[in-house]
């Protein structure tokens, strides 16, 4: 059981970091350019266009590392 609990914090962890770094990257980008009068909700665009694709590339790594880990069956 204390490993599930160790492998769902290392989730969160990463889950947590990906979306921190899209954030990042979401915000050199700056989309108040494309506009003549950016709309009051552009921030709260970008807090989602940055969770989804945060999530996006967590699930992407974790089931990367996943696939890795499960290639010791092949040789088994």
């Amino acid at each position: 059981m204390q490993i599930m609990g160790i492998k769902a914090l290392i989730e969160i962890i990463v889950q947590f970091a990906f979306v921190w770094l899209s954030f990042a990257a979401i915000q050199g980008m700056h989309f108040e350019r494309f506009f003549n009068r950016p709309p009051r909700t552009l921030p709260l665009l970008i807090v989602l266009l940055a969770t989804g694709l945060g999530y996006l590339c967590a699930t992407f790594f974790l089931s990367i590392l996943s696939a890795i880990g499960n290639l010791t069956y092949l040789i088994r």
